[in-house]
């Protein structure tokens, strides 16, 4: 059975979607939900020793999640279109636009989520408080789609 089916029948009750966490709570996250929302945001990029860290699975594509924004509202269901597992210095400007972040060039992107990973809160989530990034660094680069936008 697909848990992410619509199982509510007449009553309109969703499924529980699991969450989609962009950065951590605040100004970030609030940054990266409304560029979700306004549609410049299409994919996005995490740490692959993060998703191990956690003992998570990659996202499947066709996976359905919902947004959390940073009171941890869900305020839209994604789907995923596309996820590639790839070395941080392979990462084309394609796919640093599609980011919706402003960046012009792979060197700002990459300066932009360097100084994130190499936060204190992204070195304490991972236990490693010397963690860096260098070309080598495994990433998990994912696509998405807004399937629907949910009322606040």
């Amino acid at each position: 059975m697909d848990d992410h089916q619509n199982s509510a029948g007449a009553a309109g009750v969703r499924a529980p979607l699991p969450p989609y966490l962009l950065a951590m709570p605040g100004p970030l996250r609030d940054q990266l939900v409304a560029a979700v929302l306004a549609g410049r945001k299409v994919s996005t990029t995490g740490l692959l020793c993060e998703f191990e860290a956690e003992d998570e699975e990659l996202p499947p594509v066709g996976e359905r999640s919902a947004l959390i924004d940073s009171a941890g509202r869900e305020v839209a269901v994604l789907e995923i279109t596309e996820v590639r597992v790839l070395r941080l210095g392979d990462v084309d400007l394609q796919h640093a636009l599609d980011e919706g972040e402003g960046h012009t060039s792979v060197a700002e992107w990459r300066a932009g989520h360097e100084a994130f990973w190499h936060g204190e809160e992204m070195r304490e989530a991972l236990g490693d408080p010397d963690f860096v990034v260098d070309d080598d660094t495994m990433v998990v680069a994912e696509r998405f789609r807004v399937v629907e936008v949910l009322g606040g």
